[in-house]
């Protein structure tokens, strides 16, 4: 190569490295869907589902992200994980439940998306998966006749292991979990729980059953955990007594999912962080509604190629 070339490409080079300079720092954009199912309510506590996308604005770690998937009123077919507490100390309340939760059951599989699914696990001190998915109402009472109170509460292992077979699933991933308290013998931690739930674009709904209303003998500490997770996952925690406030706390679920918001985006423009978790903020365009949806997703974890499916 002449001396005439290598002068010419070495300015070529300089001039690159002058402009790159010159150019403010950009960030990756990310190709994976975050999905975000949301609830709204107005200032009563009533269930608001005729809001538009320009209502929505998200966040991800403080940068504000293009909503590319919205759906009011998402037909998306639902796949509940139900998980029902079977250690020894919900026998004294078991029958009072199994009559919510069949009349649960029938009002899921007698209405909504013909797609819409559920099943059905038991937790003790192990975990075990009663009913496959269905929508077949018999299958999944026969697994309700199998219920026998006995042993621990594994409550992180039933989240963690429901999660990754949500995550398998097309449509919206929900879990329900009906229980009297904390966890006793888990092999995996609540941040273990957390993470497969976010992992899982899973909403938890907790259900707590509870005889009194006084501190004495409840398990405050699984009580909160199980708050946080409802909170931190869009979904709701309930406490109801035996009876027609524990049949309100399912009828209020049904409501909840009949009513959800789909959004999505990809994130871009985020800056990098060391941490894996990103911290997501959706708010509403509406004076003092409020609006329920998961805080956050793992990097890594943030969708697949469902793209809204």
């Amino acid at each position: 190569m002449g001396r005439i070339h290598i002068a010419a490409l070495t300015a070529a080079i300089a001039a690159a490295a002058v402009l790159a300079a010159r150019e403010p720092p950009t960030f990756k954009v990310d190709v994976r869907l975050v999905r975000m199912l949301a609830t709204v309510k107005d200032p009563m506590g009533k269930l608001v589902g005729g809001l538009e996308k320009s209502d929505f604005r998200i966040f991800d770690n403080g940068v504000e992200q293009q909503i590319t998937v919205f759906e009011r009123h998402t037909e998306q077919p639902l796949s509940i994980a139900l998980l029902v507490d079977t250690s020894r100390s919900t026998e004294r309340e078991k029958r009072y439940e199994l009559d919510s939760i069949s009349t649960f059951v029938s009002r899921l599989t007698g209405e909504g998306n013909p797609g819409d699914t559920l099943a059905l696990f038991s937790f003790n001190t192990d975990v075990t998966a009663l009913t496959p998915f269905t929508r077949a109402r018999g299958v999944i009472k026969r697994g309700l006749g199998e219920l026998r109170s006995e042993g621990g509460t594994a409550l992180y292992d039933a989240i963690y292991l429901a999660s990754g077979e949500l995550r398998r699933r097309d449509g919206r991933h929900v879990v329900l979990v009906v229980s009297d308290g904390g966890d006793t013998v888990s092999r995996y931690p609540f941040q273990k729980a957390l993470e497969a739930l976010h992992s899982a674009d899973a909403v938890l709904y907790s259900i707590v059953t509870v005889p009194v209303k006084g501190e004495a003998g409840r398990n405050l500490r699984g009580e909160n955990a199980l708050i946080t997770l409802s909170t931190w996952t869009g979904g709701q925690f309930f406490m109801p007594t035996p009876g027609a406030s524990l049949d309100e706390a399912f009828a209020q679920v049904i409501r909840d999912l009949r009513t959800q918001y789909l959004l999505g985006y990809y994130p871009s423009n985020v800056p990098p962080s060391k941490e894996r978790f990103h911290q997501v903020r959706l708010e509403v365009n509406r004076q003092r509604h409020t609006v329920s949806s998961r805080n956050g997703y793992y990097s890594g974890d943030a969708g697949d190629s469902r793209s809204g499916r």
